[in-house]
């Protein structure tokens, strides 16, 4: 949890940052992808306060309404986060982008600014933001980074499409995803503001920003359906699953495993229910203790496991 509130705090101050400064490229020489860019950013910064209250929400103790904790509180701001995305970042990116299409020119881009009492280029201005939100960005990107490859060590996943599906630290993952977006954002934006210069042609401005929308709202969907599978209650992988069955089906004393889940109920917050039958032969206090043996081999196994319930059943063919 420390690391996902570290990732989220470097990236919170990264996009303000950056926020401010194309908010000013914007205001002097009103570049459509200047425009889109700041969007992006203001986005961005309202995401990060909203994945740092998940963090805190989700941190809270269990209460008798809320008896598991407030961990899906993370999945639902997240949730969030996608939907503003591409509603604010997304859309009105791709609508502005495409009304300059429209409109066929880029105010003000080719108009001496002075500021300050000094006269100079307005692509200056543009270039020295956008590389400026790169750095910035790029701060932002390696914590994020290290967040999630920390991840892909312990769990042994051996890609990031792989950690992708996998993961229930929603918060690294979207601070991950908005990071590699807002790079590949200022890197077009970089570049639909070089074109237009070159060329003397306000399209490909204007183009970079539609394109910039397009983008963000395509990576909001995929937040928005990753985000999806937490909050309806997903399992633990089958592999992964699968290990724990194991341990349960093979544990000395047991005859049947009658039925095993997992569900997340939090960020690696996983709840594990068992219904075992064990050997006839075996006393009330036996079981017990074997129950406790079963419960803390799980949650060494896998310290995602914060919640244990095994109930004691008789077999199938018992039944029968």
């Amino acid at each position: 949890m420390a690391t996902s509130t570290a990732v989220v705090i470097a990236a919170l101050f990264a996009n303000a940052a950056i926020a401010v400064l194309k908010f000013g490229g914007f205001v002097l020489t009103g570049s459509p992808a200047m425009l889109s860019e700041t969007y992006h950013s203001i986005s961005d910064t309202g995401n990060q306060v909203f994945l740092l209250i998940g963090i805190r929400y989700g941190a809270q103790e269990p209460t008798r309404s809320h008896p598991f904790g407030h961990g899906k509180a993370q999945f639902f701001y997240s949730f969030l986060v996608s939907v503003m995305l591409f509603g604010i970042a997304g859309w009105e990116s791709a609508t502005h982008g495409y009304s300059a299409l429209q409109a066929g020119e880029v105010h003000r881009a080719n108009e001496p600014v002075t500021l300050l009492g000094a006269t100079f280029d307005p692509i200056y201005v543009n270039y020295a933001v956008l590389l400026g939100a790169i750095a910035f960005e790029s701060y932002a990107f390696w914590k994020a980074y290290q967040g999630i490859t920390a991840q892909m060590d312990e769990y042994g996943w051996e890609s990031f499409r792989e950690a992708f599906r996998k993961t229930s630290d929603v918060t690294t993952l979207t601070a991950l995803t908005e990071d590699a977006i807002a790079l590949a954002g200022a890197g077009i934006a970089l570049l639909g503001v070089y074109l237009s210069r070159t060329y003397e042609n306000p399209i490909y401005d204007a183009g970079a920003a539609l394109v910039i929308g397009i983008l963000l709202m395509g990576f909001a969907i995929a937040l928005a359906w990753q985000n999806k599978r937490l909050l309806l209650g997903e399992s633990l992988p089958a592999p992964a699953e699968n290990e724990l069955r194991a341990i349960v089906a093979d544990w000395d004393g047991v005859t049947e495993l009658v039925d095993f889940r997992t569900v997340y109920f939090g960020a690696e917050e996983l709840l594990v229910t068992a219904d075992v039958a064990f050997e006839s032969e075996l006393d009330a206090a036996t079981i017990d203790e074997r129950i406790t043996a079963i419960e803390r081999a799980l949650k060494e196994h896998d310290d995602q496991i914060q919640r244990v319930y095994i109930e004691p059943e008789t077999s199938q063919s018992d039944r029968l």
